[in-house]
């Protein structure tokens, strides 16, 4: 089976755990604090992959900028923003709602950006995807302590979506070419730069090293930082924006899947109904049109 074939599931599953990971890293960690530790040692593993497997670096100014920036939305504003309203009290779950709203948001804006036009049947998928996400995680925050989740921490997890959509939409846009290697290390050396303030402003630096922080750390970074983003990169050169966005439509569900076996949160009956509707709604957001008849 081809990579192509094979690259949206394992991106799926791979950046599905993130959910879990932010909700355990609050126990080691203070969110930001997190971050920047991550970031750096991404960016240190990724300069040494590039070196080992001779990536090809950008020599002008102008590209090496543009993956800064891209990084700085599509990593250091994006999670900065989503770890940190869930450290706030934001349940994970609805975290990941807020950010399901992604695919939708890049459809819309993909076409004023670079005019990228959905078909019909990709629009119903976008809109089914939606759907199932909301029926899946969305009737959990009807019940006890909904009121309790702070409005400002929601407003910044909005914020964190509309960034890691107008990043994807830039990275599309200004760097449709170059080493994938070389331009996810300087994207998180642009998410450095924006979490590194952050966490020296709103945070103590509180860090409990030991066993876990280091599996946590070891899994964002190889699991996440590294082979996620690269799936996701290469996603993006290989197709549509938002069929790649789209993808993200699967995270809630399989997370909430994930919080199931680990957490022992509880399995739905909505939540099994609705990440089938997203499957249905992936599919055909994803699926080429047949090419027409000469």
């Amino acid at each position: 089976m081809s990579l192509d074939r094979l690259a949206p599931a394992i991106f799926v599953l791979l950046w599905s755990t993130g959910w879990v990971v932010a909700k355990y890293a609050t126990f080691v960690s203070e969110p930001l604090t997190f971050l920047g530790i991550r970031y750096l040692t991404a960016a240190i593993l990724f300069t040494g992959f590039c070196l080992v497997t001779r990536a090809v670096w950008p020599r002008d100014r102008r590209t090496i900028m543009h993956a800064i920036v891209s990084g700085a939305f599509l990593h250091g504003i994006y999670l900065g923003a989503v770890w940190w309203a869930i450290g706030q009290g934001v349940p994970a779950a609805l975290s990941s709602i807020i950010a399901a709203l992604q695919p939708l948001m890049t459809a819309l804006v993909a076409p004023f950006f670079i005019g990228e036009r959905l078909s019909g049947t990709q629009k119903i998928g976008l809109g089914l995807g939606f759907l199932g996400v909301l029926l899946a995680v969305l009737p959990k925050f009807f019940g006890h302590g909904a009121d309790a989740i702070p409005v400002f921490a929601i407003v910044v997890n909005m914020l964190g979506m509309a960034a890691v959509t107008y990043g994807t939409i830039y990275q599309k846009q200004y760097l449709p070419t170059g080493d994938i290697r070389a331009i996810a290390t300087l994207q998180y050396i642009g998410a450095l730069i924006v979490t590194v303030p952050f966490a020296l402003a709103l945070e103590n630096l509180h860090v409990d090293f030991g066993f876990a922080f280091v599996a946590l750390l070891a899994w964002s970074v190889l699991g996440i930082s590294m082979g996620a983003i690269l799936l996701l990169l290469y996603l993006l050169r290989r197709g549509q924006v938002s069929r790649a966005a789209s993808l993200i439509y699967l995270v809630p569900p399989i997370a909430a899947l994930q919080a199931a076996a680990v957490f022992g949160e509880e399995l739905t009956m909505p939540m099994i109904v609705g990440t089938l509707i997203v499957v249905v709604g992936v599919y055909l957001t994803n699926r080429k049109d047949p090419a027409p008849a000469e």
